[in-house]
């Protein structure tokens, strides 16, 4: 029971420490990594502009078809850009607007789950903030009943397999925020490497 109280405590004060390691501008963010809110196109692509293609990539079921299927984490990169490279075909047109299409599809899709990523890790931040405070409520319970002259042993069994178990499930998250951290890291990196060799396509 002692050292569940000293572990809780531990995890409640390093927690702090933890929160002025990450990007002040944004507190919610709970990973290492700097927080970029945003993708821009111009950070991965140099080739024709996408800002006028809109959803027209939708509209061409080739081009939906491989773009969802290229942007999947689970397609191999090399499967992928071989994919492209047998595709993106034809007279210089063809290929500009092919290229043109594909990326911006590519973009679409990557960015789309990179935000709904970067969602969850700051609804991760919430959750762990929220039972952060309910186990420093319970430590301060827990701590004002055994304090007392009388104190009652089951009131204290039950408190400290609360902070117990909270302070467990707080470590479990703490120890995998790392690895969900690394998943918007790893979807630029797809990006970048698919804009490459549609870019290198057009060639």
């Amino acid at each position: 029971m002692k050292h569940a109280i000293a572990l809780g405590l531990a995890l409640i004060l390093a927690a702090p420490v933890a929160a002025r390691a990450a990007d002040a501008r944004y507190p919610d963010w709970p990973c290492q990594q700097v927080k970029v809110p945003t993708l821009s196109p111009a950070a991965f692509w140099t080739g024709p502009s996408i800002d006028k293609v809109g959803n027209a990539w939708e509209n061409d079921p080739d081009i939906n078809d491989l773009a969802q299927r290229i942007a999947a984490r689970r397609t191999p990169l090399k499967v992928a850009e071989k994919e492209v490279k047998g595709f993106i075909a034809g007279t210089k047109a063809e290929k500009k607007n092919k290229a043109t299409l594909l990326f911006a599809g590519v973009f679409s899709i990557l960015d789309g789950q990179r935000s709904q990523v970067m969602a969850g890790i700051e609804r991760f931040s919430h959750r762990q903030q929220d039972l952060r405070d309910q186990l420093r409520t319970d430590l301060t319970k827990l701590r004002a009943h055994q304090d007392k002259p009388n104190p009652d042993p089951k009131e204290i069994d039950k408190l400290g397999q609360q902070v117990a178990w909270d302070t467990r499930v707080f470590d479990d998250r703490r120890q995998t925020i790392g690895y969900v951290c690394d998943v918007p890291t790893e979807i630029e990196h797809r990006l970048f490497s698919l804009a490459r060799t549609i870019q290198q396509s057009l060639n």
